[in-house]
């Protein structure tokens, strides 16, 4: 993106400084969240399998992650953001449901 800025949903999640906001409100996020949070937002539409979040979080060196802490974050990021942003498809994933610029 232009500004290192990915847009959706009102929200803006910026890459350079590893910030979320709404609003021009900051939301504050945990590494781990913030780490999920970009691979929705750079695979916008696709739905993401547990597994492989694990696999970008391992990759992002979060410490630690393993299938629990997947649905922990999801669940974290459901209360932060707009819960219906974040959607589960049973028996395959998560996915963002938001238009991302």
């Amino acid at each position: 993106t232009q500004d290192n800025c990915y847009r959706f949903a009102g929200y803006c999640l910026n890459v350079s400084r590893h910030t979320l906001e709404r609003d021009g409100e900051p939301i504050k996020l945990t590494r781990a969240e913030y780490e999920m949070l970009v691979a929705f937002v750079t695979n916008p539409g696709e739905i993401l399998s547990r597994e492989r979040l694990l696999r970008m979080l391992s990759a992002r060196r979060v410490e630690n992650p393993d299938l629990r802490t997947v649905d922990v974050l999801i669940r974290r990021l459901r209360h932060k953001l707009s819960a219906d942003l974040l959607v589960t498809q049973h028996g395959e994933g998560y996915f963002l449901a938001a238009d991302v610029c």
